[in-house]
């Protein structure tokens, strides 16, 4: 018997349970804190009946359950288009493959091209007096992914970073003032963006759709988000999904420095 398990069970055998084990945990992170996570446990519990059927070789009911299964795939696609969506811009992203400080350092020096180092007095400048006259703001600076995907739901704008030109875009009467700017290479690439929001379930709810498309954007790229509110005047930092609030201009300086030199 311990012959014949040991003949089954080898290194692809066990290759295999740790890439299984990888996707699952990986559609869990994809869903965690959605709606969908409840769809999931149910699909899997499903597969793991139809798996069990098939190993009691009940074939009526194993084939019964398997046109489920084929007809349950394509509506699969349909129900989790969002998380399908989401999965496949963080796939777009380089920091999918650069998590390894010798292979970032390689991305950075082959992709990058040398990066314009970029004015963050100004950025925080800008922030400092937008929280004063609580103006509302949401800036989106891009790392390795330029999101140019994203970019092209605004108005492009190809200007050197400065306060004045940040604080003339979130003016209150301004026409650009309603979305996201996305800086670039020390250039403000465009304002005006549509982002996609984080679907979180524990999301705060005190938090407007500002904060939310931090997040969201900060979820699917590996981007940095700076919120201003215009509520209450109080200045956020988004990353990897995370929301740090709060910030006086000083904390702000620190994260972005850290941050930007990963």
């Amino acid at each position: 018997m311990l012959n014949l398990l040991s003949d089954q069970f080898d290194w692809r055998a066990l290759i295999d349970i740790v890439l299984v084990a990888i996707l699952l945990y990986q559609l869990y992170q994809l869903v965690r804190g959605t709606v969908a996570i409840n769809i999931l446990i149910g699909v899997t519990l499903f597969y793991a009946i139809w798996l069990l059927v098939r190993a009691m070789n009940m074939r009526l009911f194993s084939h019964i359950l398997g046109k489920f299964i084929d007809v349950g795939f394509i509506a699969l696609l349909i129900v989790f288009q969002q998380e399908l969506r989401r999965f496949f811009i963080f796939i777009g992203t380089t920091n999918f493959i650069s998590q390894g400080s010798l292979t970032k350092r390689f991305l950075e020096w082959n992709m990058k091209g040398g990066r314009i180092e970029l004015d963050t007095n100004a950025i925080i400048k800008a922030c400092k007096n937008m929280s004063e006259s609580r103006t509302g703001a949401l800036i989106v600076i891009t790392r390795a992914s330029d999101l140019k995907f994203y970019a092209n739901t605004g108005d492009p704008i190809d200007a050197k970073v400065s306060v004045r030109m940040i604080e003339s875009i979130f003016y209150k009467n301004s026409p650009l003032h309603d979305g996201a700017l996305l800086i670039t290479d020390n250039q403000l690439k465009a304002a005006r963006c549509v982002l996609p929001v984080t679907e979180d379930a524990d999301f705060p709810a005190h938090l407007g759709m500002r904060h939310r498309a931090a997040v969201g954007i900060t979820e699917n790229s590996d981007s940095l988000a700076i919120v201003v509110s215009e509520q209450t005047g109080d200045i956020s930092l988004a990353k990897d999904g995370r929301l740090i609030q709060g910030l006086t201009p000083e904390k702000l300086r620190e994260l972005l420095d850290k941050n930007l030199k990963e």
